[in-house]
């Protein structure tokens, strides 16, 4: 009897321990039949200074194992199914087939078609971070935020679990403005620079040179300017605009219809070089480089000196691969030089010296020489000019000499100018470091202002001289005894004719 109770109550204990182990399974049991812990995920946005709005085209379950792919798929807030309800099989058929293109443009022409970009689920700036369910979404920079120094980035759709926002390659596009130097006495043509010297009246070459945004591919249309600013003492000539994709030597030269050359924009530019869509060129592509090339004159408003006469640029693109923005370079800045030589006309005591009339030729490279007659100052008769030099070797000629005054032997200088070839931020004047005129013949010593550009001299004419006669007394006395012999002669034929008639 006693063994039977003891079996009797092991069995109760071991059904006792089978019910109380059943307990949590039923409770899982439970809770699998409804609604599961929704597991979030981070999107954590780069330190940009971006802001980013977040479009949730799909929910589905993300698989740690397959990123890429998401099962139980339904519509999103921002898609343009209803959103909770399961999508389409034919809709994810379209998108998987576009997994397999190489171009972003041509997924996101895909894509777009699902997705509403309006009243995003979320956004994010500089460093922030969301959880958001697992799924499908699209990620783009918000409109308006964007420094015009910058470009959008191209929109990015993830698969998103946990997912730090990594931007696809916005590199904006890069530009340059530079002036060659040339030197006329000794042909010595320098590379493209930032600064240059040039007489008035030369023609001076210029280049405007641009690359294209890395996202490139990502634009449907593209549109691509050079705004140029030139200072009253430069003329553009629009006939000599060159456009290249390249650089202008090794590049391929642009037919004139695909871009446009304004004259007369409405923003204060000078000229504007525009290109209404890039992608009408078919060998652009992204990172090319568009180089222009023309030629403006130093005119006779020109600015002497230190001041220089500035011609800025800029480049203005579109920088919003999704819309119509553009964004700007910053201005860049050449400088072009001219100068003033100055002859003060004055006698051996140091007074002016009117009368005198001078001439200037410039030494050309090959042996020839080039005129500059010299101006005279209305008030001062004795003050010879002549504005707009650059540097090079001159001849000064005195053409007419003042009355009783010994014409000079000609005088021949050199001008020479130093000027900083990269500039940047420095001021405007102080990148012409150094002026001075150089004598290579003559008595003639120049004082440089190079604030003023300006080079005096004193050019001294004397006067000229009395000189000695030597060999007798000269014929005055000859004059004298053959008068006086004529005053006796006389004398004695009256006194003659006198006694004969007595």
């Amino acid at each position: 009897m006693k063994k039977a109770m003891k079996k009797l109550m092991a069995a109760l204990l071991a059904v006792a321990m089978v019910c109380a182990m059943a307990i949590p399974a039923f409770a899982d049991g439970s809770s699998s039949t409804s609604t599961a812990a929704v597991t979030m995920y981070t999107i954590t946005a780069p330190a940009n200074g971006h802001t980013y709005e977040i479009y949730q085209i799909f929910t589905g379950d993300y698989d740690a194992l397959q990123p890429s792919m998401l099962t139980n798929i339904k519509w999103g807030k921002n898609g343009t199914g209803t959103a909770g309800e399961a999508v389409d099989q034919t809709v994810l058929d379209e998108l998987s087939r576009v997994a397999s293109y190489t171009s972003d443009r041509d997924k996101l022409d895909v894509i777009e078609k699902y997705v509403t970009l309006t009243n995003p689920v979320e956004t994010i700036t500089n460093g922030g971070s969301v959880e958001v369910v697992g799924g499908y979404y699209l990620i783009k920079d918000k409109d308006g935020t964007v420094p015009s120094s910058e470009t959008y980035t191209p929109y990015i759709v993830s698969v998103v679990g946990h997912v730090t926002i990594e931007p696809k390659s916005n590199e904006v596009p890069k530009f340059t403005k530079k002036l060659k130097d040339t030197n006329d006495t000794t042909g010595v043509i320098t590379g493209w620079q930032d600064s240059a010297d040039y007489d008035i009246d030369d023609k001076i070459p210029f280049r405007l040179q641009g690359t294209v945004s890395a996202d490139y591919a990502s634009y449907s249309k593209y549109y691509y300017a050079f705004h140029d600013v030139e200072e009253k003492g430069l003329t553009f000539d629009s006939s000599s605009v060159e456009v290249f994709v390249g650089d202008e030597v090794t590049g391929t030269k642009i037919d004139a219809s695909n871009y446009t050359v304004v004259t007369s924009p409405t923003d204060g530019c000078t000229f504007e070089i525009v290109f209404d869509d890039l992608k009408n060129i078919s060998i652009v592509t992204a990172k090319s480089i568009i180089t222009v090339t023309y030629e403006s004159t130093l005119n006779t408003d020109a600015v002497l000196g230190a001041q220089g006469n500035v011609n800025t640029a800029k480049l203005e693109y579109s920088n919003n691969p999704r819309g119509n923005g553009t964004g700007t370079t910053p201005w860049d800045n050449v400088i072009v030089f001219t100068y003033k030589v100055v002859v003060n006309k004055v006698d051996q005591a140091g007074q002016p010296l009117v009368g005198a009339q001078f001439t200037l030729t410039k030494k050309i490279n090959g042996g020839t020489e080039v005129d500059m007659p010299m101006n005279i100052d209305t008030s001062n008769k004795a003050l010879f000019t002549l504005s707009g030099l650059d540097d090079g070797e001159y001849t000064l000629t005195e053409t007419v000499t003042p009355a009783h005054y010994n014409t000079i032997s000609p005088i021949t200088f050199t001008v020479k100018a130093d000027h900083t070839i990269t500039w940047e931020s420095d001021p405007r004047d102080t990148v012409l470091t150094s002026l001075s005129g150089n004598t290579a013949s003559g008595e003639i010593t120049f004082t440089p202002n190079k604030t003023d550009g300006t080079l005096t001299t004193d050019v001294v004419n004397k006067i000229g001289t009395t000189l000695p006669g030597t060999g007798g007394i000269g014929t005055t006395i000859f004059y004298v005894i053959g008068g006086g012999l004529m005053v006796a002669a006389a004398i004695l034929l009256i006194t003659k004719k006198r006694m004969e008639n007595r």
